[in-house]
C-alpha cells in the first residue's frame, strides 16, 4: 500500500513536469483518482516542498488553485550536468592546453574563498570549521567534523558533487585543500583520505597554530 502511494506521488511530479502546472481536477482526471486522495498527495507533497500551489484567476468564478514543481522537487528528476561538465573540459584542454584548466581551477578556487571567507567574520577557529561543514552540505558533500583536541579538527566530507571531474582532473582536489587553508587562516591543513584514491570519503585533518 505504501509503494502505491509512492508510486502516486511520483506519477503526480511526473505530470507537472511535463505539464508545467495541473489543478486537482486535471490530476484526478490523469490518475483516476477522488478529489480527496489527490489532495491527501498534494499536502504530503507539498509540505515536503516539492509542490506548489498558486492561485490562477478565471474570467468567471472564483480563481483557481494549480499546483507545479519547487525548485527541490524539480532536482528530483535526473541531471547531469557533471557530465556536461567534464565534457567542457577535456574540450577545453584539447582547444587551449593544460595550463588552460589550471587556471579554470585555480579562478574557481578564488570565487569560493571569498564566498566561504564572506561567512567567517569573527568566528572563533571552532566556528570556521563548523561553517565550513555548513557551506559543504548546503553543497551536498554530506560533511561532518569533529573535534581531536584544542587545536585539531577533523572535517569528512561523504559525499563529492563533482566526483567524476576530480577523478579525471586532480587539481580539483587540490585547489579544494587550498581554499580550506586560505579560508581558515592556516597551513595546516592535510588531505588525509581522497575518494578519487579509492577511499570511501574525503577526510582532512586541520589544526590551528592559536
Amino acid at each position: 500500500m505504501a509503494k502505491t502511494k509512492l508510486n502516486t506521488r511520483n506519477l503526480i511530479l511526473e505530470l507537472l513536469k511535463k505539464e508545467v502546472s495541473l489543478s486537482v481536477n486535471d490530476l484526478t482526471e490523469r490518475l483516476n483518482l477522488s478529489h480527496m486522495a489527490v489532495r491527501k498527495h498534494l499536502v504530503i507533497l507539498e509540505n515536503s516542498g516539492l509542490i506548489k500551489s498558486t492561485e490562477m484567476k478565471q474570467s468567471m468564478g472564483r480563481p483557481l488553485q494549480v499546483y507545479s514543481l519547487t525548485d527541490k522537487g524539480d532536482h528530483v528528476f535526473p541531471k547531469n550536468y557533471e557530465g556536461i561538465t567534464l565534457e567542457f573540459l577535456r574540450d577545453i584542454e584539447e582547444i587551449h592546453g593544460e595550463e588552460s584548466i589550471q587556471l579554470l581551477f585555480e579562478k574557481r578556487e578564488n570565487r569560493l574563498t571569498q564566498e566561504y571567507k564572506n561567512r567567517m567574520h569573527k568566528k572563533t577557529n571552532s566556528e570556521k570549521v563548523e561553517e565550513i561543514v555548513k557551506i559543504q552540505n548546503e553543497k551536498g558533500y554530506m560533511a561532518s567534523t569533529s573535534k581531536l583536541d584544542d587545536k585539531t579538527f577533523e572535517l569528512i566530507e561523504y559525499n563529492c558533487p563533482i566526483y567524476s571531474v576530480a577523478q579525471e582532473f586532480t587539481s580539483a582536489c587540490r585547489c579544494e585543500t587550498d581554499m580550506f587553508k586560505n579560508v581558515l587562516e592556516t597551513e595546516h591543513v592535510r588531505r588525509v583520505s581522497c575518494k578519487t584514491d579509492g577511499d570511501h570519503q574525503c577526510k582532512f585533518q586541520i589544526r590551528f597554530d592559536i
